[in-house]
């Protein structure tokens, strides 16, 4: 670039037809909102500052821009309040005093989250060294939207909004996408001259394209094919098919790097709103991911590892080898979890933060295991819990049972060494330590220490009565 460059971002528009209480580029798309979309776009342009122009819902708005730089912006964040909303023209005019009046300013919008950086990259060449570009794309339906007027040469004129538009301009299918860059030493005085001598009673950005026309400054129009890149989200069902073209993007990125997705249709790759971990899947060779699956946050899959469908995956670090069964949960908010080389985990498993699972561990259907460590080939095949537990090698923990980690007011940890067999139905009460190569017979709840070696019983003893008879039902008196 041979000159600073500025960004602006109107985000005041109310969104009326999202029918919600949040501002329109607070909705979200894949986990995060609309306006941080926009916000990635502009850092990787490394632009001087950038503006937010905020209105409608603006204390959220302004927080959510705060939200963002708090993971290193790189750049300077402002924001800047259009009260009352008077149309695109007064947006720019309230960002101007933030801006430096040298260099290039480029305009976007708010709730136009999936502009490519390398789009605007030449936008922003076409724009210079000093001429004002336009960004465009030619629609089969243009409604609602400017059109681009053209003259002899086919040079651009003016933008005409779609209630301003003549019949014939309305047939015009080549349209203003809402994103320009300008050099910024003309914005100051063609904002100034804008008037709202039209349909709409507003003041238009797009006027001061026959501005620039008439004072002899080049304008250009960088038209894409694209027209995903230049959508905007008006109604949950327009927010709705951006979601799913940003996930067929994010699919057909990972297959380019050879996952093997079933069905890139029916993928999912989110920000974790709770951590606000960016939405990151890191993939080795050949894995394999069925249908259905939605992963959060930052999670990485080792090579051969494979997952099956339906399962929910939130940071999380799957080793080499390890296969995930359908219908799996595992959520490691901001401890983590980690599943093992050649584990096997699922269907129906539950792993929550601070678990680690070692090397070809066994979690099975509806086990539940919790800041809990593995130790290497140990086994819960199915129907059990396990809480702050150090669990050793080859341990084999039975159905049924489950740790008593919790006494109401603390949590309680649970040792259980190498080689221990822990039978079904069994309730281990923390504190507590399993010595190695012991084993707890089946029905025992455990409260204190056990040897090594040894077998633990602690259940009442088995007592049969003969002769006994089951009480059966009285038949009913008849009435009198």
């Amino acid at each position: 670039m041979t000159s600073p460059l500025d960004i602006i971002i109107m985000a005041a528009g109310r969104g009326t037809r999202m029918k919600s209480r949040l501002p329109k580029v607070l909705q979200r798309l894949a986990g995060r909102p609309l306006l941080h979309h926009v916000l990635d776009q502009a850092a990787q342009l490394a632009p001087r500052r950038v503006v937010v122009v905020t209105g409608h819902g603006a204390t959220e708005v302004e927080a959510a821009c705060a939200d963002w730089t708090r993971a290193g912006a790189g750049f300077d964040l402002k924001t800047a309040r259009q009260e009352p909303q008077l149309g695109t023209g007064h947006a720019v005019q309230q960002a101007l005093p933030a801006l430096a009046g040298d260099g290039t300013v480029l305009v976007l919008s708010g709730d136009v989250p999936l502009t490519r950086a390398d789009t605007l990259a030449a936008l922003l060449a076409a724009a210079r060294p000093e001429r004002l570009a336009l960004l465009s794309v030619s629609l089969p339906d243009p409604t609602g939207y400017g059109r681009i007027v053209r003259g002899a040469g086919d040079a651009v004129q003016r933008i005409v909004e779609h209630k301003d538009a003549s019949d014939a301009q309305r047939a015009i299918t080549e349209i203003y996408s809402g994103i320009m860059a300008v050099p910024a030493r003309w914005l100051a005085p063609w904002l100034a001259r804008l008037s709202n001598g039209n349909a709409q009673g507003e003041y238009y950005l797009t006027d001061i394209v026959a501005q620039a026309v008439q004072e002899g400054v080049a304008v250009v129009a960088h038209r894409i094919q694209d027209a995903l890149q230049v959508e905007g989200v008006n109604s949950p069902a327009q927010l709705a098919q951006l979601e799913r073209a940003h996930q067929q993007r994010q699919a057909q990125a990972l297959m380019e790097q050879g996952v093997r997705l079933l069905d890139p249709a029916r993928f999912d790759l989110r920000q974790d709103a709770r951590s606000g971990t960016r939405g990151e899947l890191v993939c080795g060779q050949d894995v394999e991911i069925d249908v259905g699956c939605i992963f959060m946050g930052r999670v990485e899959v080792g090579a051969g590892a494979r997952i099956g469908a339906y399962c929910h995956i939130a940071n999380a670090r799957i080793e080499a080898g390890a296969v995930i069964h359908p219908y799996t949960h595992i959520d490691g908010e901001a401890a983590g979890v980690q599943v093992g080389a050649g584990a096997l985990v699922g269907p129906f498993a539950r792993l929550r933060p601070g678990t680690q699972l070692g090397r070809d561990v066994h979690i099975g259907n509806f086990v539940e295991v919790k800041n809990a460590q593995l130790a290497d080939g140990a086994k819960a095949n199915h129907l059990a819990y396990l809480g702050d537990a150090s669990v050793g090698a080859r341990v084999n923990y039975g159905a049924g049972s489950i740790t008593a980690n919790y006494d109401g007011a603390h949590k309680h940890r649970t040792v259980i060494e190498a080689d221990v067999h822990v039978g079904s139905n069994c309730v281990l009460v923390a504190p507590l330590t399993l010595g190695a190569g012991g084993t707890v017979a089946g029905g025992s709840t455990i409260t204190k220490d056990t040897p090594a070696g040894a077998l633990s019983v602690a259940r009442g003893r088995q007592v049969s009565i003969t002769n006994w008879k089951r009480p059966s039902k009285t038949p009913p008196q008849s009435q009198p």
